[in-house]
């Protein structure tokens, strides 16, 4: 256990991921402030938070060891920057993913906290060295990416400004074990970091496979498949365990790995004529009314919540 729980935490932006953040963090205990430029959505955010703490408290579903009000009284809205940085040893900055939006905001914060502040960054896809290009004292910064939803997918990316020193990298991979998360650590920045550029392969497969599967046909692969493997082990350990060790199964099958993956093709454009057929696709499996994507929205939330705890179990057998 580290030497700040108990302390607080600011996260900057309220919208979906903001909300998630905070409620990972009051789950370990920790104090939350939380801030957002529009007036009212701060607590627009908390008022959320708190009928999902309750839900989730009903469903047996709450994460931590503290109830829902215990939670709850850990956690507050913010109107004014100053007021939520104060005591704050990390911040989560959580705006929307614009590159002058988050440079401009961090530029801000720096402005108001202590160089022993870690200034931490959500985004998917924008390389550290981009995002802090405006503070001057990067070696406390660093990106920790959430898979969406946070609360639900434990997984951070920390991935390292240049600059970053290794004391933040330490402490901040501290912190996300400590709340609950699995953190991993990439030992320096790459466009996209390590899960998009994962998901973006399978992504461009999947495209590329449209005129062999049906839409509904190249998902099944996935849920009913790969993703039946991978939701326990990763790509490596399934080669290691289907061989004895994974130097025996390249020599039986890396020959037909590699003629397989010179015949993949060229990066799809992912616009005109496909875009609309594949489209069309997956609106007859899945109607795009606002609804309907609620609903499986928290169908999907809900299942990987249950899906980590049957993981969670089976580890600790």
């Amino acid at each position: 256990m580290n030497n700040f729980k108990g302390k607080t935490i600011a996260v900057i932006g309220s919208g979906l991921i903001g909300r998630s953040w905070a409620m990972v963090f009051i789950s370990a205990g920790y104090r939350v402030k939380v801030y957002d430029v529009q007036t009212g959505q701060a607590t627009h955010a908390i008022e959320e938070i708190s009928k999902q703490l309750k839900e989730l408290q009903e469903a047996g579903m709450l994460r931590g060891s503290l109830s829902a009000q215990e939670q709850m009284s850990l956690i507050s809205s913010q109107e004014d920057l100053k007021q939520t940085l104060e005591g704050a040893f990390f911040v989560q900055e959580c705006v929307f993913e614009d590159l002058t939006a988050k440079q401009d905001i961090f530029q801000n914060l720096e402005s108001h906290v202590g160089e022993d502040v870690i200034l931490s960054s959500s985004t998917s896809c924008l390389l550290p060295t981009e995002v802090f290009l405006q503070v001057t004292h990067k070696k406390r910064c660093i990106v920790s990416h959430p898979v969406n939803p946070p609360y639900y997918v434990k997984l951070v990316e920390l991935v390292p400004h240049p600059e970053t020193d290794a004391a933040v990298m330490k402490r901040t991979y501290s912190l996300m074990k400590e709340v609950g998360q699995s953190p991993v650590r990439l030992r320096r920045e790459i466009d996209g970091f390590a899960l998009n550029r994962i998901q973006y392969a399978v992504i461009a497969e999947a495209w590329r496979l449209d005129g062999v599967l049906s839409v509904a046909d190249v998902d099944l692969v996935m849920s009913e498949g790969l993703g039946m493997r991978y939701a326990f082990i990763g790509p490596m350990e399934t080669v290691h365990l289907n061989a004895e060790g994974l130097e025996q199964y390249m020599q039986r099958y890396g020959e037909g790995m590699k003629r397989v993956l010179s015949s993949f093709g060229p990066v799809p454009d992912f616009s005109g004529e496909a875009v609309k057929k594949i489209n069309q696709e997956m609106c007859e499996l899945i109607p795009s009314d606002p609804q309907h994507l609620a609903a499986r929205r928290e169908r999907r939330d809900r299942f990987i919540l249950g899906l980590a705890k049957l993981k969670k179990d089976q580890e600790s057998k």
